[in-house]
């Protein structure tokens, strides 16, 4: 049975905007997905590496296939501007913050058409993924509550997760029970030696 559109808004709660141009595959299983189209590695993502300037030309020439555009995006402490990726399909995959040596600080994956070092993919679980609680700390001020995470055999890769509808305490992890059920909503890459 193929529910209408407006049903699907009110039964999918999970999804973070119910618009025509929502992507409503984000609330099925991750492994269902199409192949990503960005792995995150040590050394970067695709053309992107430690010594990429801060530009949206630059960043453009080093991700054939995507287009760039400047917007307002919150990291942990702030909202700052940054440059955002986007694939053909017009899907934000990848955010870009600026170094204070005009190169990348970060660059944010936040879709599931990217994958991390261990084949991570923005959607999948702490428990499917298997990162160790001991690798994790609690987020603070605008990530308050989400688990920050070392990525498993990267030193620089970075993984955030949220629990949907978390009612805290938020100065702390959550509950192991809890915390398994946490959903990857990020993998943050910094070049290494800024780690």
């Amino acid at each position: 049975m193929k529910l209408p559109y407006p049903a699907l808004c009110l039964l999918l709660p999970l999804l973070a905007a119910c618009s025509p141009s929502a992507d409503l595959d984000t609330v099925s299983s991750v492994r269902t997905q199409p192949g990503p189209q960005v792995r995150i590695t040590e050394a970067g993502a695709g053309g992107i590496n430690a010594g990429t300037p801060y530009s949206a030309k630059a960043i453009a020439a080093a991700l054939p296939g995507f287009t760039t555009e400047g917007f307002q995006a919150a990291t942990e402490d702030n909202t700052e501007w940054a440059i955002g990726a986007y694939n053909a399909q017009g899907f934000q995959v990848l955010h870009f913050y600026k170094g204070s040596d005009g190169k990348l600080r970060e660059m944010h994956g936040v879709t599931h058409h990217l994958q991390g070092p261990n084949g991570e993919r923005i959607g999948m679980s702490f428990a499917e993924i298997g990162t160790a609680r001991s690798d994790c700390r609690v987020g603070r001020n605008l990530w308050r509550g989400m688990a920050i995470c070392k990525a498993r055999g990267a030193s620089n890769i970075t993984l955030v997760y949220a629990i949907p509808q978390y009612p805290g305490p938020f100065d702390q992890l959550a509950p192991g029970d809890q915390l398994r059920e946490a959903v990857l909503q990020r993998i943050i890459w910094t070049p290494l030696g800024r780690t």
